[in-house]
């Protein structure tokens, strides 16, 4: 791909390089420039994909559906996209290369076609996940090589197995919370692997193998599934002290009523070293079920009709629908992009026995990734109606240690001096009205934890100042 985008001439100066011409090596070498982006330069794949992506624009209004391919469903040189029907993708890839933004002279001539035939090849990379052509199903190359009994060859072998949608993120986190331990105990990077370890690692290794049984369909849906009348995102939360993560689904309805659910995608982290309370780490799992929702919006490129957020912690939905209390930084500020990004009455119960995120935290065998409802959502989820509620009390926030406690800003007679010995300090009006208007914000409870001052409460912190200088000046009239 790089070699198909001319250098600029005023530019090849920065690719020179000697060589040898012929493979004389007894002769002195000749400076060459490369007059194409090269392999290596950090420059080169910025460079082609904008070459590649402004071609697409420029065919946009001929080939309105493959420009949309090439800008929004391409990586580097690879297009992955799906659609509903083989003819629709036959003229997709027609239409894609019928773009002939660039003259036949400045394109490459060593380019063949790459046959992709199913009596050619059953199986193919994408993107390093293993996709089967036959049986249109994900699967998942494993390293077979043995690593060294140490926490460098553990962090390998963990590392080897590529998951980028956390289709199988229950199984890592296991080997994630070995590695963790091992930080934990201060064990170097080539020291043997404790004897305490030894027999769980062992276990983990075992059920690697066994992660090739596991055949995951790419369609979200069954073929046969008939016309969808309705598409539903929901997403799933939850901590514990050993980790914290999140899952979404896809919810598909059809004209009779039939539902099918299937995991789309999925965060396993676990816990931090630092000991951290149980409803901070549910409110951080939250914090990456709204995440999940902004991505997978933007990414899915589909209508969904409605979005469901669902937790186990009743204290985090509290903290979420709260509109009275204010909230230490740490919960503050995960509040407010929770907010952000959701709507407080998309937040929803669900009883730990039936959160698929319990298994992102605790843990799954490989064996149990297709047993358990991890790939395809709880139960309740299948039936035709869901009946979701907020479950929770306002006074789960009365003693809570996130709860910040605001004193009232008053403006007694007595205290009024006081108050302008304060406020002389200030040798800005800006800056004074500013710190006028925050006070009182605390003083009213409000739950604003926007940085931003309004107009509307400048103008009461300016009717306050003059307020209280007058007092002073006609406290006898």
């Amino acid at each position: 791909m790089f070699h198909q985008f001319y250098v600029p001439p005023n530019m090849r100066n920065y690719l020179r390089f000697l060589w040898w011409k012929g493979g004389q090596l007894e002769t002195e070498p000749q400076e060459y420039r490369m007059a194409v982006h090269l392999f290596g330069a950090g420059s080169s794949p910025g460079c082609a994909n904008f070459g590649l992506k402004y071609l697409a624009q420029q065919c946009e209004a001929d080939y309105p559906s493959a420009a949309a391919f090439i800008e929004n469903n391409f990586y580097i040189d690879d297009g992955l996209t799906s659609v509903p029907s083989v003819t629709e993708a036959t003229d997709l890839i027609i239409n894609a290369q019928q773009q002939r933004g660039v003259a036949p002279s400045e394109r490459a001539g060593t380019t063949g076609p790459l046959n992709l035939s199913l009596d050619s090849t059953a199986e193919g990379h994408v993107l390093g996940i293993q996709w089967s052509i036959e049986s249109d199903t994900f699967s998942f190359n494993i390293d077979k090589r043995d690593q060294p009994l140490t926490r460098r060859g553990i962090l390998s072998a963990v590392s080897s197995l590529y998951d980028p949608l956390g289709l199988v993120a229950p199984f890592i986190l296991s080997g994630k919370c070995i590695l963790q331990e091992l930080c934990c105990m201060g064990i170097g990077w080539d020291d043997q692997l404790p004897d305490s370890l030894h027999a769980q690692w062992e276990q983990w290794k075992r059920n690697l193998h066994k992660l090739k049984e596991i055949a995951i369909p790419r369609c979200y849906h069954p073929p046969d599934f008939g016309n969808i009348v309705r598409v539903e995102l929901h997403h799933f939360s939850d901590a514990s002290n050993i980790g914290y993560g999140a899952c979404s689904y896809l919810r598909y309805m059809n004209g009779k009523d039939e539902v099918h659910c299937s995991l789309v995608l999925a965060k396993a982290r676990v816990a931090p070293t630092k000991l951290m309370s149980i409803p901070r780490l549910e409110l951080s799992a939250a914090v990456i079920s709204a995440r999940l929702s902004v991505m997978l919006k933007t990414e899915l490129g589909m209508q969904i009709d409605e979005e469901f957020f669902w937790t186990d912690s009743q204290v985090v939905l509290a903290y979420i629908s709260n509109e009275a209390r204010r909230f230490h930084v740490f919960v503050a500020n995960r509040v407010q992009l929770i907010r952000e990004t959701t709507d407080p009455a998309q937040w929803h119960y669900v009883d730990t026995a039936e959160n698929p995120a319990d298994h992102a935290l605790r843990g799954l065998c490989a064996g149990d990734i297709l047993s358990t409802n991890w790939l395809s959502g709880p139960k309740f989820l299948w039936k035709p109606e869901i009946h979701p509620t907020l479950h929770f009390s306002p006074d789960l926030l009365v003693c809570d240690p996130e709860v910040k406690s605001v004193k009232t800003f008053a403006t007694h007679a007595n205290e009024q001096n006081d108050i302008l010995n304060c406020l002389s300090r200030f040798s800005s009006w800006t800056t004074l009205i500013t710190v006028v208007a925050r006070i009182k914000r605390l003083g009213m409870k409000s739950d604003r934890v926007s940085s931003i001052v309004t107009v509307e409460e400048r103008r009461k912190a300016c009717e306050l100042v003059i307020s209280l200088v007058q007092r002073q000046a006609f406290c006898k009239t």
